[in-house]
């Protein structure tokens, strides 16, 4: 696990910099093949990844600067060094969907079409993105003595050095995967507009509530559950609108 991917002469080239890019560029290029397999105007894809990217990684620092605080009151250009990893996927999450809608409908888009074709897109993107985080050691896991513990030991990692921790960063990636797989396999099924972006979001909030319990950096706290696991909550509301009560729907 080692931060530094590689180097060229002076140059550091980050690991959670290449996975989080391999990432969006793949969630964008699979958003436009689903948008083209629909008939929908494909070249939009980009235009609204990118706006969403953007909006995402504004988001996603924001939200990690807050929970945080005390790792920029030193030095508050380390703010723009996202190379060095924290990044809370939720906030990138909240901030990257309004970005794209917003978008979106200023070119008088239909929505729910389009958060199908991004949906699957979004799930494979977090699976790559995620071994960054691996890699950087941020959204390390609790001590634990499973078999498959994971030690970090490179100094500029940063997750907490020569102790077996859950590798909760491999659970996200892996419950990626699996989400992008059952979206795959369940888009046949469902013509309807919205059932395939409720879908994710019901599977998402799962992995992620059920993975926030073996996640040991800070991410705030309301009684036993994480700040996390409550925006998780609102996220699994969402699904479950769009995937059992949207009167829009039909089979």
């Amino acid at each position: 696990m080692n931060p530094v991917l590689f180097s060229i002469g002076p140059l550091d080239i980050y690991s959670y910099s290449v996975y989080l890019t391999a990432g969006c560029l793949l969630a964008i290029g699979l958003a436009m093949r689903e948008a083209r397999y629909r008939e929908m105007d494909y070249l939009l894809a980009p235009q609204a990844g990118i706006i969403a990217i953007i909006s995402g990684l504004i988001g996603a620092r924001l939200l990690y600067a807050g929970l945080y605080p005390q790792e920029f009151s030193g030095d508050l250009l380390n703010v723009f060094r996202i190379w060095n990893g924290g990044l809370v996927f939720s906030g990138a999450f909240i901030f990257g969907s309004v970005g794209g809608v917003l978008y979106l409908k200023s070119r008088r888009q239909n929505i729910l079409p389009w958060l199908d074709c991004f949906a699957p897109a979004i799930a494979l993107g977090q699976s790559v993105g995620r071994l960054g985080c691996f890699f950087a050691g941020c959204c390390y896991g609790k001590p634990t003595e499973l078999p498959w513990g994971v030690i970090f030991k490179d100094t500029q990692s940063l997750a907490p050095l020569f102790q077996a921790l859950h590798p909760t960063q491999i659970y996200h990636s892996l419950a990626g995967l699996m989400t992008f797989m059952i979206l795959l396999a369940s888009k046949k099924f469902f013509k309807s507009e919205g059932r395939i972006t409720g879908l994710f979001l019901i599977l998402f909030s799962v992995f992620r509530f059920i993975i926030e319990f073996f996640r040991a950096d800070y991410r705030g706290s309301l009684g036993p559950v994480s700040t996390t696991q409550i925006i998780t909550l609102v996220f699994l509301s969402i699904g479950i609108y769009l995937f059992f009560i949207n009167k829009k729907r039909s089979l």
